[in-house]
């Protein structure tokens, strides 16, 4: 039996529509919300098995917004009701960990959180699990640590991390100081990172003492900061809580965690970061959604429990939500997502460019398909 990490509090940071998977995901039932391996489960839930061994099921808080609690308390039956932090509308990553963060810190003070979100493919658990353990051990010490992953291939859709230089830390075998952040590179740049080294993918966990990253937020924004203290004084009265976030949330700045802490916290030399290698996708589009559910193969994925595909010669990936028989035939690198009220057609390169529909439909007013 895994033994659980006692002064450890894992966060799920269960926000954003994943509008590059549309129309599969949607406001009402985002990525999250989705099984998109096979695994019998959404995202969301096997996000939380993943951690429980290291927390117990009493320390796992997922953020979200009011529209979601229903969906995630359905599908996370065991979590207390004390630990669903609801946003009563986006405001990003800094406000939605910071006041996890917040909340946590006043009910135990020595507490260390790591945020983990709740869209994200890992496999590898154990390395996983080893990974996490040896980030506590570093943010004990007063660093926020954060899990870089050992790139597996010159990706341009995410961010990486650079190493710096060793950190020693008893009960982590392998720490090091980060020296900067990189925003997505082209091709020959990813290549060039690859070879180094020295440079992991940024996957956006971070794993902090709760006051040390109430800190940093604090010397970074401190507007942010106050309104995050003042609801956290809050949140435990349930007559307070409501008219509380009403009035301070939307107030809130609309910024990511790595502008209001991991940058500043890297200039500093207080960020850190360890190794994980465990494979990791952020399942941002559907060409990455079709490498994930293709093992390597160049054939069809097919997702849908009651998906009926006739192909021929054909590869990529196709999502059925509906009975009607799709046949794809002579076709290499498409993409067909059936849902009862849009149809999605494009090819694995263009995958990224679903967002641009949803930004038209948007523009047009048809939140009838959003």
């Amino acid at each position: 039996m895994v033994e659980h990490i006692e002064d450890f509090y894992a966060v799920i940071p269960a926000g954003g529509v994943g509008s590059r998977l549309w129309p599969l995901s949607r406001a009402d039932a985002p990525k999250f919300l989705h099984d998109l391996t096979g695994s019998g489960h959404s995202l969301l839930r096997d996000t939380w098995n993943r951690l429980e061994p290291l927390t117990g099921p009493d320390r796992i808080a997922v953020v979200t917004g009011r529209a979601h609690r229903a969906a995630v308390e359905a599908q996370l039956p065991g979590i207390p009701d004390k630990n669903v932090i609801l946003e009563s509308e986006p405001r990003d990553s800094a406000a939605a960990i910071g006041l996890a963060a917040a909340i946590l810190h006043r009910r135990h003070p020595d507490v260390v959180i790591g945020s983990f979100a709740a869209d994200h493919v890992i496999r590898g658990s154990r390395v996983f699990e080893f990974a996490v353990r040896d980030a506590v051990e570093v943010a004990r010490e007063g660093y926020i640590c954060t899990i870089g992953i050992a790139p597996s291939e010159p990706a341009v859709g995410f961010g990486y991390i650079k190493r710096g230089g060793e950190l020693i830390v008893e009960g982590a075998r392998d720490a090091s100081l980060v020296e900067r952040f990189v925003e997505k590179p082209d091709l020959e740049t990813a290549k060039a990172y690859v070879a180094d080294r020295s440079y992991l993918w940024n996957a956006g966990m971070f794993i902090s003492r709760a006051d040390v990253l109430l800190a940093e937020i604090e010397a970074n924004n401190p507007t942010l900061h106050a309104g995050l203290l003042e609801l956290a004084e809050a949140w435990d009265d349930r007559e307070r809580r409501g008219p509380a976030v009403d009035r301070i949330w939307p107030t809130l700045q609309k910024i990511a965690i790595d502008y209001v802490v991991a940058e500043p916290a890297a200039e500093k030399g207080k960020l850190a970061v360890v190794p994980g290698h465990f494979d990791w996708d952020d399942v941002g589009d559907f060409a990455s959604l079709a490498k994930l559910n293709s093992g390597g193969r160049t054939d069809l994925a097919i997702l849908g429990h009651n998906a009926r595909v006739l192909s021929d010669a054909a590869s990529g990936i196709v999502v059925s939500q509906t009975s009607r028989v799709i046949s794809i035939i002579g076709v290499k690198d498409i993409v067909v997502v059936d849902t009862d009220d849009a149809l999605l057609v494009t090819t694995a390169e263009h995958a990224q460019r679903v967002k641009s529909v949803v930004d038209a439909l948007k523009v047009t007013g048809r939140g009838d398909v959003l």
